[in-house]
């Protein structure tokens, strides 16, 4: 324990061992989900649902035990939701390209990346985004993954005349998340420790007993899935071609920005942004990001990126290392249970998000909303995070606001050098789709 205590620097953190393994065990059942559902995705694109999923728990554990050992953050890392979309459905989809040239961009990307992360570039934007930005980023993350959790609980369903509606919360998953919001948030005020965690366990539980564990088709047995088909599977013929370009460029815009949300909203619940707004060892936490979109390349499985769930773990005290080194662990004894998280049912998890959402709109408090060139860019940012389904887009609308608020108040003076620079490249994104 003592060990332990001096690595992670436990005491001074004011956190222990019980807590940082509970708030492991919290963020990795959050998002264990992508154990199933990116395996499931890149299969749409021809590549082996079994090397996937070895893929994506050998990904994900790497790049999170560099988190854990290098950075020292209670974050988690797997294979990013949306960009694994885009993988498979648009690069692989409707642009026609093959798995192995998309494999190829995502390795180019997290090339960059590195590169970018020991320049100090990803840090400086980090820092240079407003401190009310930092504070909307947190609230808008916090709103997303409440909407995240309520439609994978089928409490939000997709409605043609109103974009959304309320689903049927007296049947199916949406009333067993009914149900189990309400056992957790009545833990929760009990101040039961470990309540989110015992929430999705007894979910869990509840939805096996309604018969609403998915049955898994892929047949898949407990022996480690053999990575052959997907392992350095590159193709390299087309890299000077335009669409190689477009494609490496999202795949790092998109991953850069939904990466420095999450490390800012997660780090702003912890209360870990210091006084000039920066993030204690920044720097070797995007390198994590960095080496697992590499690794993952090679192993064969989409961008790797800080994940929005982590937050579940820091709302259950999670403050260090200690908790992502708990979240590698079981990403790779998951190795060895394939059909039993390719069965877990999104409901499960589903009230954990919804509660984690509500945790951490906290700092929507300390946002200056009198202050109009500040407050409207907070306010687009966490509305537009929310509606578009998106990280990025909602720090875009952020930044790019701020930038022209200030710019056409008089204020210019407040405007950072790397913040132009960030709103310009938005500003060219957004021109160019």
């Amino acid at each position: 324990m003592k060990n332990l205590d001096k690595m992670f620097k436990l005491t001074e953190r004011k956190t222990n061992v019980r807590t940082e393994i509970i708030a492991g065990v919290t963020t990795f059942l959050a998002m264990a989900y992508i154990l199933a559902v990116n395996p499931y995705f890149l299969s749409q694109a021809k590549m082996d649902y079994g090397a996937v999923f070895t893929a994506t728990a050998l990904a994900s554990a790497i790049a999170t035990l560099v988190m854990a050992f290098v950075a020292n953050l209670p974050f988690a890392l797997a294979p990013g939701m949306g960009l694994n979309a885009f993988f498979a459905f648009v690069v692989c989809g409707a642009m026609g390209h093959t798995w192995q040239f998309a494999l190829t961009a995502i390795l180019v990307e997290g090339i960059i990346f590195i590169i970018l992360t020991f320049a100090n570039i990803r840090e400086a934007i980090v820092n240079s985004i407003p401190k009310n930005l930092k504070n909307a980023i947190s609230v808008g993350i916090g709103l997303f993954i409440a909407f995240i959790g309520m439609k994978n609980g089928g409490v939000i369903v997709s409605n043609p005349d109103t974009f959304v509606g309320l689903g049927d919360v007296t049947s199916g998953m949406a009333l067993v998340t009914v149900i189990g919001l309400v056992i957790t948030a009545v833990l929760l005020a009990y101040k039961v420790k470990g309540a989110l965690l015992f929430g999705i366990i007894i979910t869990t539980l509840i939805a096996a007993v309604g018969g609403l564990a998915p049955y898994n088709p892929n047949n898949l047995t407990y022996a480690p899935q053999s990575l052959a088909p997907t392992f350095f599977k590159f193709e390299f013929t087309e890299v000077f071609t335009l669409d190689f370009l477009i494609v490496v460029f999202t795949f790092l815009f998109v991953d850069m920005f939904d990466t420095v949300g999450t490390l800012i909203g997660c780090a702003t619940k912890a209360n870990m942004v210091q006084e000039d707004g920066s993030i204690p060892n920044c720097k070797e936490a995007l390198l994590a990001d960095s080496i697992g979109t590499t690794v993952g390349a090679i192993l064969g499985t989409s961008t790797v990126t800080t994940y929005v769930e982590s937050s579940a773990g820091v709302t259950e005290g999670g403050r260090t290392g200690l908790t992502a080194l708990t979240v590698a662990v079981l990403f790779l004894v998951s190795l060895f249970l394939a059909p039993l998280f390719s069965s877990i049912p999104t409901c499960g998890t589903a009230p954990a998000l919804i509660l984690v959402g509500f945790m951490m709109i906290t700092p929507i408090k300390n946002i200056d909303f009198e202050d109009p060139t500040e407050g409207i860019p907070a306010f687009l940012c966490l509305i537009t995070m929310v509606l578009s389904y998106s990280i990025s887009d909602g720090i875009m609308f952020g930044i790019v606001s701020w930038v022209l608020l200030k710019l056409f108040s008089n204020k210019v003076k407040e405007i950072k050098l790397v913040t132009w620079i960030i709103a310009i490249l938005f500003l060219i994104k957004f021109i160019v789709g």
